[in-house]
C-alpha cells in the first residue's frame, strides 16, 4: 500500500513538471527565437518480489515478480526545428536558416542567440539594444578600410566616417566597333580657350604683346612647340621673338604650320586651331610651352575636336581625381590605316587638368574573328593613359583601360554592323557617407554610401555545436557552451552548417500551440490519475483501520 502512495506522488510531481515546461513554453510562443522544450518520463527503480528463474528440464522458467515505485523526470530536452521567419524589413534585423547561431560578447565571453534584434549604439558599435552586448566579427572585411579595429571583434557600422574617395586607375570598355568602311575624317584639334585683346576675341593680325593673355614679352623670348606630326614623327622646335613690339600671333602660326608640314595652324573665334591639310588616319598632337622674363597663358592640353580616322567612335566616361571629384574623360576610338587595328585618343577632359602626358593607345588590334587581339606595334603600347589633375599636380595618374582577353569576345569586338562599344566601368569613386545596410546570405554586412558604392563593412561571426540541445540557457534569449554542447566552431553564413543570414527577418518561436494544449491535457490526466491512485489507497488504509473497531 505504500508503494501505491509513493507511486502516486511521483506521477503528481512528474506532471507537474510537465505542465511547468508546457506553461513556459506557451508562455514564450511569441518569444523571438525561442526554442520549445518536451519532457520525458523514466520509470523509478522497481521492487523486486522475486527473482526471474531459469527453466529446467521438467518445468519452465518464470519471470520476476516486481512492483515499481512510480515515475520520475527523465529529461527535457530543447525541440531545435527551424522557426518561421518574420519578414520586418528592417535592415539591421537578422535570422538564421539553419543551426548556427550569433555570437556576442558582454565584455568578458561570448554568448550564443537565435535573435538578430541588432541596433547601432551611440559609439557606432553594432549590439543588442536590450542588453547593450556587442555583436562579435570573423575575418579581416573592413579592417583596411578603417570600419574595423585590427585588435578586436566588435562591430563598428561607420555611420561617423567618411569613406575616402578613390582615384580612378583602371576603365573598362566592351561592344563592337563597326568594321564597315566609313569616310575618313579629318583631324582637327583647338587651344580650348579663346585669346583676347582688350577682351575682344583675336585674330592672327594681333600682336602678341597685345594679348590679354601675355604679360611682359620681350625680344629673344620663345615659345615651344612640341608633339607629333600626322605620321607620328616627334615635332620640337620653338618660335623666337624677334620685335615684340610687332610680332603678330600670325607669326606664330606660320612657324606653328612650318613645324607641323601637313597642318596648318589658324585662330577661330579666337581660339587657337591645328588642322590636318587631308583627311585620314593622323597622329597629329601640339602642346605649346613658355620660355621668357614675362608670362603666357597657354592651354593645358589641345582639345582634339575631331580625331583624324578611317573611321570613329566617341566615348566618354566619368573619372575621379584624388579628392573624388569628377571629370568627364572623352576618348575616341579611331581606324588606323593598318587592317584590323585601331587606336584610342583621349580628345579631352572637363575640369581642372594640368597635363596630359600620354594621350594615346596604339596598336588595338583585333583578330580575323572580330576578337580582340592585344596589342599591336613594336614595342606594344602598355594600354595605359597619363593625366595629371591641376589639384594634385605633382602625382601624374596612370588610368589603365581593358579592352577584353585576347580570342574572347568579353570586351571590344570587331565586325560589320553598328557600332556598340561603351565603357563598361571604371574603378573611382567620389568620397560619401553610409546612409544603408543589408546583409548578405554569407552574413557579410554591406552598406551603401551616397556616392552608390557598397562596400563590405564586417562579417557576421557565427558558431556551430555538435549538441546544439545542449546548450545552457542564460536567459535575455542567450545560451552559453556546456559541458555536452561541445564548444564553438566559429564560421560564416553557409560555411560549416551555420545556415544562411536573412537580412530584415526575424526567426519566430518554434512552439506549436495545438501540440502544448495537448500536452496540458496530458499533464491534467497523468496528475489526475496519480492523485486517484492516492485517494483510493487511502480509502484502503481507513478501511482497514475500521476493522479494529
Amino acid at each position: 500500500m505504500g508503494s501505491a502512495l509513493s507511486s502516486g506522488v511521483s506521477g503528481m510531481k512528474a506532471h507537474q513538471q510537465m505542465l511547468d515546461v508546457a506553461g513556459n513554453n506557451l508562455a514564450n510562443v511569441n518569444t523571438l527565437g525561442f526554442k520549445s522544450s518536451r519532457v520525458t518520463f523514466a520509470e523509478l527503480l522497481s521492487e523486486t518480489l522475486r527473482e526471474a528463474s531459469q527453466p529446467t528440464g521438467a518445468t519452465g522458467g518464470t519471470n520476476p515478480v516486481q512492483i515499481g515505485s512510480g515515475a520520475g523526470l527523465a529529461s527535457v530536452d530543447r525541440v531545435m526545428s527551424q522557426g518561421g521567419l518574420m519578414n520586418t524589413g528592417r535592415d539591421l534585423d537578422m535570422a538564421i536558416e539553419g543551426s548556427g547561431y550569433f555570437v556576442l560578447n558582454d565584455g568578458a565571453k561570448d554568448v550564443y542567440t537565435r535573435v538578430g534584434a541588432f541596433a547601432v549604439d551611440s559609439q557606432n558599435y553594432l549590439v543588442d539594444p536590450s542588453t547593450g552586448y556587442r555583436v562579435q566579427r570573423i575575418g579581416y572585411e573592413g579592417v583596411a578600410e578603417g570600419f574595423q579595429s585590427a585588435i578586436d571583434s566588435n562591430i563598428r557600422i561607420p555611420y561617423a566616417m567618411t569613406l575616402a574617395a578613390k582615384p580612378t586607375s583602371e576603365i573598362t570598355y566592351s561592344g563592337n566597333l563597326s568594321a564597315d568602311v566609313v569616310p575618313p575624317t579629318t583631324n582637327l584639334m583647338s587651344s580650348g580657350m579663346i585669346y583676347t585683346a582688350g577682351g575682344a576675341p583675336v585674330a592672327a593680325a594681333t600682336r602678341l604683346t597685345n594679348l590679354d593673355q601675355m604679360v611682359g614679352l620681350a625680344n629673344g623670348d620663345q615659345i615651344g612647340i612640341t608633339g607629333f606630326d600626322k605620321a607620328g614623327n616627334a615635332v620640337n622646335t620653338a618660335y623666337t621673338v624677334v620685335d615684340a613690339a610687332t610680332d603678330t600671333l600670325g607669326d606664330l602660326l606660320g612657324a606653328i604650320s612650318g613645324a607641323y608640314g601637313g597642318s596648318t595652324a589658324k585662330i577661330v573665334n579666337g581660339q587657337l586651331q591645328l588642322q590636318d591639310d587631308s583627311a585620314g588616319y593622323s597622329k597629329t598632337d601640339m602642346m605649346l610651352s613658355y620660355t621668357g622674363a614675362g608670362s603666357f597663358e597657354l592651354p593645358e592640353y589641345f582639345r582634339v575636336l575631331t580625331p583624324g580616322s578611317e573611321g570613329m567612335q566617341n566615348i566618354d566616361v566619368e573619372v575621379f581625381d584624388s579628392q573624388g571629384i569628377g571629370h568627364v574623360m572623352s576618348a575616341s576610338f579611331v581606324k588606323t590605316s593598318t587592317a584590323n587595328t585601331w587606336d584610342l585618343v583621349l580628345t579631352s577632359i572637363t575640369g581642372g587638368v594640368a597635363e596630359l602626358t600620354d594621350r594615346r593607345i596604339n596598336g588595338i588590334t583585333f583578330l580575323t574573328d572580330g576578337s580582340f587581339g592585344g596589342m599591336g606595334g613594336s614595342p606594344a603600347d602598355d594600354q595605359s593613359l597619363t593625366v595629371t589633375f591641376a589639384n594634385d599636380p605633382g602625382t601624374p595618374r596612370t588610368i589603365a583601360l581593358d579592352f577584353g582577353t585576347i580570342g574572347e569576345n568579353d570586351g571590344v569586338t570587331l565586325t560589320g554592323g553598328s557600332t556598340t562599344v561603351s565603357a563598361r566601368g571604371q574603378d573611382g569613386y567620389a568620397s560619401g557617407q553610409l546612409t544603408a545596410l543589408t546583409a548578405s546570405r554569407e552574413g557579410m554586412i554591406m552598406g551603401l554610401f551616397t556616392n552608390g558604392i557598397r562596400k563590405e563593412i564586417a562579417s557576421l561571426k557565427l558558431a556551430t555545436f555538435q549538441n546544439p540541445a545542449g546548450l545552457t540557457a542564460l536567459g535575455n534569449n542567450y545560451l552559453a557552451a556546456s559541458g555536452n554542447s561541445g564548444d564553438p566552431v566559429p564560421t560564416t553564413g553557409l560555411g560549416g552548417g551555420a545556415g544562411s543570414v536573412r537580412s530584415g527577418s526575424l526567426e519566430e518561436s518554434n512552439v506549436e500551440v495545438a501540440g502544448e494544449f495537448v500536452n496540458l491535457i496530458q499533464a491534467q490526466n497523468g496528475f489526475q490519475a496519480s492523485a486517484r491512485t492516492i485517494r483510493v489507497a487511502n480509502e484502503i488504509l481507513r478501511e482497514l483501520s475500521s476493522l479494529i473497531r
